[in-house]
């Protein structure tokens, strides 16, 4: 039998993953054998030579263990512990694994009490009532189903932004080891374009000469080799998307002009082959990869309307992250030094409030030591760093916020947040997050919609009327930067900035490493369109001191 390739043996080792999982035991097993499937997905080599060089530990997630598996697996399809486990679980009950809030042994009673088999059957058997009526399972898991059968669908395959940069490193330090021959690469597809969940690895690499026949794509990575006179065209056609492509390629056919996956022709004649300098033959100003989703840009760049994309270096400082004042991991000295050290002017402190209990929510006893410790750190740091004093308010069920106003109006900020009732129904949804913008302390509405990606789906809201409402009471919209949020959701950008609104991009940092969170939320910002100007922590220590200063003295007036 002929060896595995990466994919055929990630695929199996995912299966494994899954398997392991429905068993029972350490969890921690199951995870550490879908990390390495991850890795092994992510390889700039064929699997064989790491094998053949005993080189399978390089892989992330993969130690000694799951390298004796990998090897077993490559050699001979498969594994006798796999086997054994296959006779105990049909093939289809594991499709019921990728619906989020379902855990293993729930699938496993699901299969077992009510024979359910595969995902469809799933879908068949919560439309039905048969779930809700099943003992030890009930309708709160069978609503949970139906509302996360969407994103089990729709995520199958497709790896966080973040993860996706670790494979993505890893495979390009790889290539430099592996194959000196490729003088420069690059990441491309919806990685390059800043999708928040990314179905394909790719990379565009430069050989002096390329040869297709000697140089195929790596088993489980998209590699793409290209002289360096096509290079760039590569890189256009690699990045996508289709649309765009396709839209180029039509507004190429308007000028009597032909786009091609090497470059731009006229008649026979090859005029360009750069990404910039196929953008300006074809009367475009050059489109930053992350607005190329076929959504407009052209139409935009032929009127000159492109926008001037914020960029990691526009933002001045940080708000939104919490201490080990609630659920944080470190102390509020720790966090600001380390936001200070990052070259930001600002850290903004918001902890959990008081009904956050599951978050040990501050206390007003707790907020006031928190500030005394605030006011004494920042006169040892002087003028150039400042600690700014906020909090991250529950928003309650009827809309209100959790402290009442004299509390409120000692912060600088005020983040409004729903950390529960997520199944109320759009109105009243809508109509809970209304009364919390009209509150003249709220300063930020935080993570919106409250999704997390492949977790949990969006609560029902209209997301247009809170928009409209954000503006119409001057509060700023979160671009939430954390990797399994990065709410709200890039599509909505624009017409929170046709509406009026502001944006932050706060990385809801709770330790030190959270706070390069920030990379993802600006990576959702340019996506959306959004420019430097119209993001509040692109402001200044000055500027934003004097915006929350006037905000506050607005809400004195209004007393």
């Amino acid at each position: 039998m002929p060896s595995l390739d990466a994919r055929g043996v990630a695929s199996l080792l995912r299966e494994y993953a899954q398997r392991t999982a429905l068993r029972g035991g350490n969890p921690y097993r199951a995870k550490a054998y879908s990390r390495a499937a991850d890795g092994l997905a992510a390889l700039a080599v064929p699997l064989g030579v790491l094998v053949a060089e005993d080189r399978l530990t390089e892989i992330p997630g993969v130690g000694d263990a799951i390298a004796d598996i990998i090897t077993k697996v490559h050699k001979t399809g498969s594994h006798p512990s796999l086997e054994k486990l296959r006779k105990e679980i049909p093939e289809g009950v594991l499709e019921m694994l990728a619906v989020p809030g379902l855990r293993p042994e729930k699938v496993l009673r699901l299969y077992k009490d009510l024979g359910i088999a595969s995902l469809a059957e799933l879908e068949g058997a919560a439309k039905d009532d048969r779930i809700k009526k099943a003992k030890g399972l009930g309708a709160a898991l069978q609503t949970k189903i139906l509302q996360n059968l969407a994103i089990a669908k729709s995520g199958e395959g497709r790896l966080h932004l973040h993860r996706a940069a670790a494979l993505l490193e890893h495979a390009l330090d790889s290539i430099r080891n592996a194959r000196p021959e490729l003088e420069r690469a690059t990441f491309a597809g919806d990685f390059r374009r800043g999708c928040e969940l990314v179905g394909d690895l790719a990379i565009v690499a430069e050989a002096a000469k390329p040869d297709k026949t000697s140089t195929p794509p790596a088993d489980g990575l998209q590699i793409r080799v290209s002289d360096r006179k096509h290079f760039g065209a590569a890189l256009l056609f690699a990045t996508g998307s289709a649309t765009h492509i396709e839209q180029l390629q039509a507004l190429a056919a308007e000028k009597r002009m032909r786009l091609e996956p090497d470059g731009l022709h006229k008649g026979r004649t090859l005029i360009a082959s750069e990404e910039a300098e196929i953008y300006r033959a074809l009367g475009l100003p050059f489109i930053d990869p992350e607005l190329r989703e076929g959504r407009g840009e052209i139409e935009a760049a032929l009127k000159g309307k492109l926008p001037k994309l914020v960029t990691d270096q526009d933002l001045r400082g940080i708000l939104h992250c919490h201490t080990d004042a609630s659920d944080g991991t470190e102390t509020l000295e720790t966090m600001a030094k380390a936001t200070r050290q990052r070259g930001f002017e600002y850290f903004g402190v918001a902890d959990h409030s008081k009904s956050a209990h599951y978050a040990g929510g501050l206390s007003v006893e707790q907020i006031a030591q928190q500030h005394r410790e605030a006011d004494r750190l920042n006169k040892r740091f002087g003028k150039d760093f400042r600690i700014l004093k906020g909090i991250e308010s529950d928003i309650l069920a009827d809309g209100s916020l959790d402290y009442d106003d004299d509390v409120l109006e000692r912060f600088d900020f005020v983040v409004a947040s729903i950390h529960g009732r997520f199944k109320l129904d759009r109105k009243a949804q809508t109509q809970r997050l209304l009364r919390a913008i009209s509150d003249p302390h709220t300063t930020i509405i935080g993570h919106m919609t409250g999704r997390q990606l492949q977790r949990r789906p969006s609560y029902e809201i209209d997301v247009e009327k809170v928009l409209r409402a954000c503006a119409k009471h001057d509060v700023v919209v979160e671009i939430n930067a954390h990797p399994w949020r990065l709410d709200l959701d890039w599509r909505w950008h624009q017409a929170a900035l046709e509406f009026g609104c502001m944006l932050s991009i706060n990385p809801d940092a709770h330790s030190i490493p959270e706070l390069d969170h920030m990379h993802w939320g600006v990576e959702m910002a340019r996506k959306g369109g959004v420019s430097a100007d119209r993001v509040l922590n692109a402001m200044t220590l000055a500027e934003i001191t004097r915006y929350f200063r006037q905000k506050r003295r607005s809400l004195a007036r209004a007393a």
